[in-house]
């Protein structure tokens, strides 16, 4: 593995060889999506990207931060879930590209990126044949921090849907089973795939927040065309001193940020148009939207099946407490009738060859019936106070 500082040629399928990897190592590709390992630390990142250490400590895998987009003077700062990134108005810088996570991005990334760049070389050569300004190229294409960004949702979105449907795969079954049959291992395999569900919810939950509150404000959104700000700061009006100067906060740099794009917007007329990212993020809003909605069906249908099972454990409840009525009452009459029959027969001389012996026989009889009698009258009180079903 190169030194710290180095730059060595990226292949993502030799980078997942290399066992060991420093964590500090990223990935830069290019406008043509060509790839570069770096494996520099932190202070190089910051230089070369201009954001400020706590923007960086945001893609730190070793912390525990929410999904983010953040929308700096000169980068885009991302952090969704396994995808930490850096988008520039040139180039993407993704952090740890050995991750088995990782590695389909980077491929999607350098593809889409080939794609791209070669299909502008063909529209600008057809443009310079036929006589046309280049610019006109340029605005029927999506910027490129448009395009890499798109990616990384369509990578993060499609990952969380896998989950939910290998999820779903996995619940539903076994929550039918747990249905049919209540038993300790289906209990603890329902369980599991609950505490599973929660988590996943709440890593769909935080994405999908993210995009809601970027949706919501139309300055974080103009916050992300680092073109349009790149050329604002490159026109007469924008002040040649800004794009150059390093913030020392996020605080200061958002408020050049909106300084800039105040002045931008006396050259341009679309700088607070921002329908292009709207309809990019309203995309990937609603497939995560509807990723949570699954969950949330699950969660409906564990639910469901929670009441159910509490039903059956009360219903068997209820039976225990009826049998027990009911050998508690013939307890009862069963003691009423010994208690009488050993009274009489412990006083009552009784010979079976002569006529008092008849008189045991006419107490046993009696106290029987009565004894029956009774317990017939407790289960007819008990029915008609609804202690014990019909």
């Amino acid at each position: 593995m190169a030194r710290e500082g180095t730059v060595v040629p990226a292949d993502p399928q030799q980078a997942v060889k290399k066992k060991g990897q420093s964590s500090r190592s990223w990935i830069l590709l290019d406008t043509a999506g060509r790839g570069t390992v770096l494996d520099v630390d932190k202070y190089a990142i910051m230089h070369r990207v201009q954001i400020h250490a706590r923007d960086l400590r945001i893609l730190d895998p070793l912390l525990s931060y929410p999904s983010t987009i953040l929308g700096r003077e000169r980068a885009i700062v991302l952090n969704l879930e396994h995808i930490k990134a850096i988008i520039t108005a040139e180039e993407v810088l993704l952090r740890d590209p050995s991750d088995i996570n990782v590695i389909p991005v980077v491929e999607e990334l350098q593809r889409r990126l080939a794609v791209n760049a070669i299909c502008q070389g063909q529209d600008d050569a057809k443009e310079y044949s036929h006589g046309h300004n280049d610019e006109a190229g340029e605005d029927d294409e999506s910027p490129f921090e448009f395009r890499a960004l798109e990616v990384a949702l369509e990578a993060i979105c499609s990952f969380l849907a896998a989950r939910t449907t290998e999820l779903e795969t996995a619940a539903y079954p076994a929550l039918d089973e747990l249905t049919s049959k209540i038993s300790s291992r289906n209990l603890d395999r329902v369980r599991k795939l609950k505490s599973a569900m929660t988590r996943l919810t709440a890593r769909v939950q935080k994405v999908r927040d993210e995009l809601e509150q970027l949706l919501d404000d139309d300055d974080d959104m103009a916050d992300l065309y680092l073109s349009r700000k790149q050329v604002g700061a490159s026109s007469p009006l924008s002040g040649s001193g800004a794009q150059n100067w390093y913030p020392a906060s996020p605080t200061i740099g958002s408020k050049i940020s909106r300084a800039s794009r105040a002045s931008v917007a006396t050259v341009r007329g679309d700088e607070d148009d921002v329908e292009e990212l709207e309809m990019l993020l309203e995309a990937y809003f609603m497939q995560i939207d509807g990723t949570l909605n699954k969950l949330t069906t699950l969660r409906e249908y564990i639910d469901d099946t929670e009441d159910y099972i509490n039903i059956q454990l009360d219903n068997h409840r209820n039976q225990l407490i009826q049998l027990e009525l009911f050998l508690s009452s013939g307890t009862v009459c069963l003691s009423i009738y010994s208690l009488v029959a050993g009274i009489f027969g412990m006083n009552i001389p009784y010979n079976w060859n002569d006529n008092h012996g008849y008189m045991f026989k006419w107490v046993v009889i009696v106290t029987g019936t009565i004894c029956a009698f009774l317990f017939v009258i407790i289960m007819a009180y008990a029915r008609h106070k609804g202690l014990v079903g019909s």
